[in-house]
């Protein structure tokens, strides 16, 4: 896009075992996810159609194309069977030579070729490599790449036997074709190189620019794989990864602009991105990583948008009646600093919504609270609760009376920071840590109407601290 080029979407899809109209779809529904819109392809179409190499096969294009370079010699019919050919790839092995096609048809006699065409004998089309062929490129992240294509490849096959071309003579042909500039793709594919140049040139045809990508690896540094986690676009949907960080942290993965910076918008990516900046070495995939960017774009979008991916959340996930309510709206102010991603919001909001204030009261690390004055803000909290003087947590101005509330109980009970905030904590959510007090109450209080979660409201929870304190010491008074 910095560039002003064209992003093409080509279905290779030769391979009929492998690919399906279901897989199709699913990747261009991964793409649309991304915001990764192409300006041509399937769907938006385009000039340089069909974009189904399936589709473009049925004009008869790769056909006509093995049928001119053999004609003008780049290529040949090898009749050999598959028996023929197991058989000579194990005596190459035995050899402990590169089992690469012998030529066995490459220089056969005219006379016995045409007979055996005549004949209706089945044949693959070969690309006759040329003797002592070296192909290089000047790769854009490499640099400059050579390869003896003789040692690399030998005569490759360009159509089966059965007219079906090969993914590599596709490719090359339609490259060429659509008029494609540049190919970036992983190093996998740097023998592939070797073959398409090769018959881009015999075509007449000059090839694009290549630039390959090292692979990514797994934190163990072995290839990525289903058993490093998610694998697929979708998974990282499903488990609430927001697209934007997604682009953003797999540009991250052996490119950056010079600087420090991590995490860009799209827009930022594109003014900032050069195929210049790429390493050689290979990145390494941290998912840890990518939560925590995944984050930090989740803390940058607006209230509206957070609001709603968390309530469509907590909708899903059975907590919420409704993705757009107060509760859920509560329920993404509350989370908003804690979650790395949406599906953290769903065990905060129950957590918040619970209260087990008996267990934590059992742990040891409660017990330096009780130990440091718990009874004292809890009777305090109970007395209000009883006057009618808590904030009402249900209302917008919740936060705001929370803070004056509070100053004026740690006034009155001479305490504050710590001393009195973490009595205050344990008292009214049954916990040691959590999100912000004020916004757990808040997301209390609007649940009996919007929530389907089980929740136990305030006076329940004054009940069960009354009872709590009821065995502990009362504060000592002053002797008059």
């Amino acid at each position: 896009k910095q560039a002003g080029g064209d992003f093409l979407v080509r279905v290779e899809d030769t391979d009929t075992a492998r690919s399906t109209r279901e897989s199709e779809e699913s990747v261009l529904a991964d793409l649309t996810w991304l915001g990764l819109a192409w300006d041509e392809g399937p769907v938006v179409g385009g000039d340089k159609g069909p974009y189904r190499q399936s589709e473009r096969m049925g004009s008869g294009v790769y056909q006509e194309l093995a049928a001119k370079l053999m004609a003008e010699g780049h290529a040949y019919p090898c009749f050999c069977t598959a028996e023929e050919l197991e058989a000579k790839r194990k005596q190459a092995e035995l050899k402990g030579e590169n089992p690469q096609y012998d030529g066995t048809w490459r220089d056969a006699d005219a006379a016995e070729v045409q007979k055996r065409l005549d004949a209706g004998e089945p044949y693959t089309v070969r690309f006759k490599v040329p003797r002592g062929a070296v192909v290089s490129i000047n790769d854009e992240v490499r640099g400059k790449i050579s390869w003896d294509v003789a040692a690399t490849v030998g005569d490759f096959i360009l159509l089966r036997s059965g007219g079906m071309p090969v993914y590599n003579f596709c490719v090359a042909v339609d490259d060429a074709q659509m008029e494609v500039s540049t190919v970036i793709r992983a190093e996998e594919h740097l023998t592939n190189t070797v073959r398409q140049v090769l018959i881009l040139e015999a075509l007449g045809y000059t090839p694009p620019k290549y630039a390959h990508l090292s692979l990514v690896l797994g934190e163990d540094r072995s290839k990525l794989s289903k058993r490093h986690g998610a694998t697929s676009v979708n998974q990282f949907k499903e488990e609430g990864f927001l697209p934007e960080a997604m682009i953003n942290y797999l540009c991250n993965l052996g490119w950056n602009d010079g600087t420090d910076k991590e995490i860009y918008t799209v827009d930022e990516l594109v003014e900032a991105f050069s195929l210049d900046r790429i390493t050689k070495s290979p990145a390494v995939f941290d998912m840890k990583k990518l939560r925590w960017v995944n984050g930090q774009h989740l803390r940058a979008l607006p209230a509206d948008r957070l609001a709603h991916l968390v309530g469509s959340q907590l909708e899903a996930c059975g907590v919420a009646s409704s993705a757009a309510s107060p509760f859920t709206q509560a329920a993404a102010r509350m989370v908003a600093e804690k979650v790395e991603l949406v599906n953290d919001a769903e065990p905060l909001v129950r957590d918040a919504l619970a209260f087990p204030l008996l267990e934590t009261l059992q742990t040891p690390a409660a017990q330096k609270i009780v130990d440091d004055g718990f009874a004292t803000v809890a009777r305090a909290i109970v007395a209000a609760h009883a006057a009618g003087t808590m904030p009402d947590f249900g209302g917008e101005d919740a936060p705001a009376a929370w803070k004056t509330w509070m100053k004026g109980v740690g006034k009155e009970l001479g305490l504050k920071g710590k001393g009195l905030f973490m009595p205050t904590r344990l008292a009214l959510t049954g916990r040691m840590a959590g999100p912000d007090i004020p916004a757990q109450l808040q997301v209390l209080a609007l649940a009996p109407e919007h929530s389907l979660a089980p929740a136990v409201p305030l006076a329940e929870r004054i009940a069960a601290l009354e009872e709590a304190i009821a065995s502990m010491p009362a504060p000592e008074t002053a002797a008059v």
